[in-house]
């Protein structure tokens, strides 16, 4: 194989962590001597790695600030501004620091000729982002006003401009509040003053804290609470936290709106116990003592538990809860635990989505849900009517509704190609010339933002030129993620994009595995980033654990095997691949069973099976899967793979075909891990 050199390969190799033997690290392209070949001529690859002085003052300085060694950083700041790219990142991260010390006045002069001097630029804003974050938790409100706006806002500004607003005497609408609250500390800030101003009162905080108990964010739940119960009042939230069927036994008929909360709490945390028992006690000493809403509320909250529990008697209790709004996450479940009855009443799935807001029915997962409740009791032709609605989401559902329609699943015509001008400008742009040289150092956590920052107001043409400049550097996820930004135009090329020159594919082919499944999973496991890394420690291009990497490279007898090279290319795809297909063995050759599996572990999807009650649609199993990452992952894969199924073959392929039947099998162990 002859590599050429070329500033592409060399980045190609770099990010990709392919191991090539002969590399060789020096100032130019020289050819081995044909004497020194075995066989057809190599040509290495010499790569420079000079750096001149104020980019390794850049990096220094990345280094400083990471060990909070603050005085070498200011010393180092100096040279780093030098650098025509990335020399305003050392004054960043002093600025920065600044502002999070409390103890530290704000530096106004520097801040403002910081902005001034790299106005427009991603650091600009950021750097204003966090000034108003400071200048609210100071007390500086007016000045916290007069920096807006931010760009790239998050919740931690929102919240400091809505209480800014509010201590200067500006009207701040509580539901908007409510609706920008996260649990961040300047929202907390937030949200303690609105509280103690009454514009946030009792009917905003109840369904917060009720939603956040659901997800059982018990921390939250209690800083919630505390804003709406007084002292003695919250000794029995903290018992009936801790033993909700005790601290009920203690209790006389509720008199007031919080003791009837109280009550409520405590009767939904009994959810989380023997349920049937439970329902017993309830409808025996409670069910009229508290009103109806919140009767339906409790029961909505058992549904949920045992909805998350993959238990078909939750639509039993979601039956109970009538017409009470809940969350969007109750909602859904409240569907997915109609889809999942053998037989499906299909009239209840309809009646379920109904109760769910405008916005949360417009979601195409629920259009198609609804439009296949309204086929089965008989209404096709309002049937036919959402499946067209959502024909041009692109995604799962929008592929489903194809086949309902009996319609091939089609790609969108492929735009014209980029333009060398619009290439041209891509590669002038200093964002994006700015994230690139992030990429190359490594910086991910600084290139992304600053890459995807550059993109905001760009037309479709030149974010197709975007990605396409990514597609040039070998920076994949960033054209997969830029290309999803277009809305009038859609380049599949670019969506799904099959890196590697078919590697991934002969490594899949070794082993009859489906390329297009392949890439698929890897396009959502790590978008093509090889050295990527999970909060869990799942490393590389297919996102092992250590322990799976381990396993498998002794079960498929890869002596040479090193925990540190599980990055690597080819062990990667390797190791991978082998384990994907030991995962689709196990699981009786469903893909939509092995991938929940790759992803959740094997048993998972072995338990999961157990619970039916007979067979499914492969896209009702799917949707019916309890761990919210796991489900998206299994329907994005599936979705991604037919996709790169007529990429690469050039013909039509079916979801549902993919999909298949998911059929009970009684609960057994694995040997995989």
């Amino acid at each position: 194989m002859v590599f050429k050199q070329s500033q592409r390969y060399q980045k190609l190799f770099r990010r990709a962590g392919i191991a090539l033997a002969g590399l060789v690290v020096a100032a130019s392209v020289a050819s081995v001597p044909a004497k020194a070949q075995s066989s057809a001529p190599v040509e290495v690859i010499r790569i420079t790695t000079q750096t001149d002085a104020p980019l390794q003052a850049v990096i220094d300085a990345r280094d400083a600030m990471q060990s909070k060694q603050w005085g070498r950083l200011e010393a180092l700041a100096s040279v780093a501004s030098q650098e025509p790219l990335l020399g305003s990142y050392a004054e960043y991260w002093l600025l920065r620091r600044q502002l999070q010390d409390p103890t530290s006045p704000v530096p106004t002069e520097r801040l403002q000729r910081f902005m001034a001097t790299n106005k427009d630029a991603y650091l600009a804003d950021r750097i204003r982002a966090d000034w108003v974050v400071a200048a609210a938790r100071t007390g500086d409100y007016r000045q916290a006003l007069a920096l807006e706006p931010v760009v790239a806002s998050n919740a931690m500004v929102d919240c400091a401009v809505l209480l800014s607003r509010h201590m200067t005497g500006q009207p701040v609408n509580a539901q908007v509040a409510v609706d920008t609250f996260r649990p961040v500390s300047t929202c907390w800030m937030m949200l303690d003053q609105l509280v103690d101003s009454n514009v946030v009162i009792w009917k905003h905080l109840q369904p917060m804290l009720r939603d956040t108990l659901e997800t059982n964010k018990t921390g939250d739940a209690q800083r919630l609470a505390a804003l709406m119960f007084n002292a003695v009042q919250m000794k029995s939230y903290a018992a009936l936290m801790k033993n909700p069927k005790q601290w009920l036994s203690t209790q006389s008929t509720p008199r007031t709106r919080e003791d009837f909360e109280l009550v409520t709490l405590a009767l939904s945390r009994l959810a989380r116990g023997d349920r049937d028992a439970e329902t017993a006690y309830i409808q025996q000493r409670w069910a009229n003592v508290i009103s109806k809403a919140d009767m339906q509320w409790v029961w909505g909250q058992f549904g949920l538990v045992s909805a998350l529990n993959v238990e078909p008697e939750a639509v039993t209790w979601y039956r109970q809860s009538g017409n009470i709004p809940k969350s969007d996450y109750n909602h859904a479940w409240e569907v997915r635990s109609e889809l999942r009855q053998v037989p499906i009443d299909w009239k209840q799935v309809g009646n379920a989505i109904r109760k769910m807001t405008a916005r949360q029915q417009a979601e195409p997962v629920w259009v198609y849900w609804y439009a296949r409740s309204l086929a089965a009791v008989g209404n096709e032709q309002a049937a036919t009517k959402l499946y067209q609605s959502i024909l041009g989401d692109y995604g799962f559902y929008g592929q489903l509704a194809h086949e309902e329609l009996g319609m091939p699943i089609a790609m969108p015509p492929k735009p014209a190609p980029v333009t060398p001008d619009e290439l041209a400008q891509a590669q002038a742009n200093p964002g994006l010339q700015r994230a690139i040289k992030l990429f190359d150092l490594g910086w991910r956590a600084e290139a992304v933002p600053e890459w995807n920052f550059t993109l905001r107001g760009m037309t479709d043409r030149q974010l197709l030129a975007a990605a396409e400049l990514a597609r040039e550097e070998q920076i994949f996820d960033r054209v997969v993620n830029t290309s999803l930004q277009t809305t009038e135009l859609a380049d599949f090329s670019q969506r799904f994009v099959a890196p590697f020159e078919g590697r991934v594919s002969q490594k899949a082919r070794e082993i009859n595995l489906d390329p297009a499944w392949v890439y698929g999973l890897i396009r959502q496991e790590s978008r093509f980033i090889t050295d990527a890394r999970s909060r869990v420690g799942a490393s590389g291009l297919m996102q092992l654990m250590p322990a799976t990497a381990r396993w498998v490279a002794k079960k498929i007898g890869m002596t040479d095997f090193k925990p540190s090279s599980v990055n690597d290319f080819e062990v990667n795809t390797i190791l991978g691949t082998q384990y994907l297909r030991m995962v689709l063995e196990d699981l009786g050759g469903s893909q939509v069973l092995a991938t929940a599996g790759y992803n959740a572990g094997p048993g998972r999807s072995i338990q999961w099976r157990a619970k039916l009650r007979g067979p499914v649609e492969g896209a009702i199993f799917a949707e019916t899967i309890p761990f919210t990452e796991t489900r998206l992952y299994v329907k994005n894969v599936l979705s991604n793979a037919v996709y790169y199924d007529m990429l690469f073959s050039g013909k039509s392929q079916s979801l549902k075909a993919r999909l298949g039947t998911i059929s009970p099998k009684p609960r057994r162990g694995t040997g995989l891990p």
